[in-house]
């Protein structure tokens, strides 16, 4: 049941999920299956999470703020989880191209291809490529080699940092991680995404989030949104249930889609958990936060065809400071071509994505944020303007957004686009250990990351869930 902003809960639930992200909703879904009464609270208009879109000019522009691009295995996770006709509608992006000074390359981004391009382009031997897709192949949680990105790339690959780049930019864009990170936040990703390429949602995010909310009402989850969690209710640390300002829901367990330090210093309150748990995610350091320009080409105006994912950069080399400065030589464009959304006819969009940090953004005066904008939406439109000449004449609408639009909107810590950094996952798993019934699903520990991270990491936190109300 959908409730109204105005409606009064007055049930109790076996589970109360806080946020309605992708891992929060699947988890949601999957407890509903499963017999179990499930109300999902969500703080803004719509559900959805950072996977969302939004209309500009009274709908004549619409735009995805992250659907990007997704291994296939999310094919078989909305199959399993949420249903065929959502997983019917997942399709492969035809071309990912990169344009920097060190080369040009377009691929299908498939292991086959990159294997090919890393002997050919590259000049690398064989037998040295091979060897490094098996060692990302036999990565796993349990057996990490302690090794970073930086160092995994040297291992394999010497002071070639053409092939770093090739290797480690799209995963910088997908889930923030950098050379500094360990390797394993890499190997596990890139080795999904090289199964069988990049996938997409056609019909749009919003189209996505329809289905799903759909599937969860027809499932038997209760939805609320305008709801903004002010606390988690814990007597002798168990879970009684949480408060709506100061309506108290009374649940056997919660599960918490909010960011990991919010869930567990907010909305819990460190003195429920034991001290060495609250030293440990005291240290977890949040991920970094990212800058978007949103372009809507005029109606009956058309662009070439020049991928669907393009990684632009000006930079001469590739390294993480680079990545993150607030001079934006480095960028990914995201292009939607009619067919994403075919019922609104042949309308294109064009996102470009940047890496930020949450810092250089913050405590900046009025002048100097809008300032800023302005510089980074003009290096978006000069860029663009490189790869498709003649393109700033056709938009006839931009926005841009900040580490401090994604703080806004998704209450995230700092912006943080991608949740924490590899040490944050042991707190969110281990959590339900420290307070009975309370549990957390969400971006931790950058492998979490991205829709099929955040679903899949739904699943498994729905299980423990469910362990907990079976006992």
């Amino acid at each position: 049941m959908l409730l109204k902003k105005k409606d009064k809960i007055t049930k109790n639930y076996d589970v109360i999920v806080i946020g309605s992200g992708l891992a929060g909703m699947t988890a949601a879904n999957k407890l509903a299956r499963n017999g179990r009464s499930v109300l999902l609270l969500e703080s803004h208009n719509k559900l959805g999470g950072f996977a969302t879109w939004f209309k500009r000019q009274k709908g004549d522009h619409v735009f995805d703020v992250s659907l990007h691009g997704f291994p296939v295995g999310m094919i078989k996770t909305c199959k399993k989880y949420w249903s065929r006709e959502i997983a019917q509608k997942i399709v492969q992006v035809k071309s990912v191209r990169f344009i920097n000074p060190q080369f040009e390359i377009e691929t299908d981004f498939t292991k086959e291809h990159y294997i090919e391009v890393l002997t050919t382009k590259f000049n690398l031997e064989l037998e040295q490529v091979l060897a490094f897709f098996k060692e990302l192949a036999e990565m796993n949680f349990y057996d990490d080699s302690g090794m970073t990105n930086g160092e995994l790339f040297e291992k394999f690959f010497p002071k070639r940092n053409d092939v770093h780049r090739f290797l480690m930019e799209p995963i910088v864009y997908a889930n923030g991680s950098t050379l500094e990170d360990p390797a394993i936040t890499y190997g596990i990703v890139f080795s999904n995404f090289m199964s069988k390429g990049v996938y997409i949602f056609q019909g749009g995010t919003d189209l996505m989030i329809s289905m799903m909310k759909d599937e969860l009402i027809k499932n038997g989850v209760d939805i609320k949104l305008h709801s903004k969690v002010s606390d988690i209710v814990i007597t002798d640390k168990k879970v009684q249930g949480i408060k709506i300002e100061e309506d108290f829901v009374e649940a056997k367990s919660v599960l918490s889609n909010s960011n990991l330090m919010s869930t567990v210093f907010k909305l819990a309150g460190a003195e429920n958990f034991e001290k060495s748990y609250i030293e440990k995610a005291k240290e977890v350091r949040l991920n970094t936060s990212s800058c978007q320009v949103f372009m809507g080409i005029k109606e009956g105006e058309s662009i070439p065809d020049i991928g669907e994912l393009v990684f632009y950069s000006d930079d001469e080399g590739f390294n993480t400071d680079l990545i993150l400065s607030p001079k934006v030589g480095s960028q990914t464009f995201s292009v939607y071509y009619p067919e994403i959304r075919p019922e609104r006819g042949d309308r294109y969009a064009v996102v470009s994505s940047s890496n930020a940090r949450y810092e250089d953004w913050t405590n900046l005066s009025v002048e100097e944020y809008n300032a800023r904008k302005e510089f980074v939406t003009e290096r978006a439109l000069s860029t663009l303007e490189k790869i498709i000449p003649g393109v700033r004449e056709k938009i006839d609408y931009i926005d841009c957004s900040t580490p401090l639009t994604v703080e806004k909107y998704t209450n995230h810590n700092k912006g943080a686009s991608f949740g924490t950094k590899f040490e944050g996952l042991p707190i969110s798993m281990e959590m339900h250990k420290q307070v009975a019934g309370l549990f957390h699903s969400g971006s931790v520990g950058i492998i979490m990351s991205g829709w099929l991270g955040a679903a899949n990491y739904g699943v498994i936190q729905s299980h423990a869930v469910e362990n907990y109300l079976s006992n």
